[in-house]
């Protein structure tokens, strides 16, 4: 008598961007950077503007390129640091249940901003902090480069397959998709261009990603 060997199935991952994902920080950062463009007599609206689409240095050389940069960094992080200890902060629908209900070891943090903030902003929320944290400061290369979502796996033991990236921003879909990750877009009224599925909330999004760490097998594209 024989018998085939039965296949675990993979250990499955999900992991998630913060702000605009998990978070709701826009008016935080719109204040943010208001504060910082007035600080150098720039159009709030076009910094604004210019902010949501580039990383900070990049920024600072097309709103502000005779400045020095350093120096508009080191403006910029004091601002965002007093945010994070007297902002207002607002978790997404379902954030808690969710990162409260994900098994332990099978979701990770991948963010462009630094982690001491996240913490920070998870402890104003209540949300739970988990092992791992790729935050700008692990990386060279931010998002849209794969960097980020390769680590983050890489942390957590799995191969990038095995895992389902959540996300709002194109830059972030680019990042999960170039990492040959599954990738899901919430929190956007249309879904962002590249992404397998696309929950208009992260509360519709939840039961399914839940299914997806809990379960394994097929994170489906439809």
């Amino acid at each position: 008598m024989t018998s085939e060997r039965v296949q675990p199935i993979p250990r499955k991952c999900v992991l998630f961007d913060v702000d605009g994902t998990l978070i709701d920080a826009v008016d935080n950062q719109r204040r943010v950077w208001a504060t910082w463009a007035e600080r150098y007599g720039l159009d709030a609206t076009e910094v604004y503007r210019v902010a949501l689409r580039t990383r900070p240095i990049e920024t600072f050389a097309r709103v502000a390129p005779d400045r020095d940069p350093s120096e508009c960094l080191a403006s910029l992080h004091e601002l965002e640091d007093e945010d994070v200890r007297s902002g207002v902060y607002t978790a997404f629908e379902g954030a808690s249940q969710l990162l409260g209900t994900l098994p332990s070891g099978a979701w990770a943090l991948v963010t462009s901003n630094y982690e001491h903030r996240v913490r920070g902003r998870f402890a104003r929320t209540g949300l739970p902090v988990p092992r791992v944290i790729v935050d700008a400061a692990a990386v060279e290369e931010g998002k849209p480069s794969p960097v980020p979502y390769l680590l983050a796996a890489e942390h957590l033991g799995v191969r990038p397959e095995h895992c389902l990236v959540i996300e709002d921003a194109p830059s972030g879909v680019e990042a999960g998709l170039r990492a040959g990750m599954t990738v899901w877009g919430v929190n956007t009224a249309a879904a962002v261009t590249g992404v397998h599925r696309h929950f208009a909330s992260l509360r519709e999004a939840v039961p399914d990603i839940l299914t997806f760490a809990r379960l394994g097998g097929s994170a489906g594209t439809g």
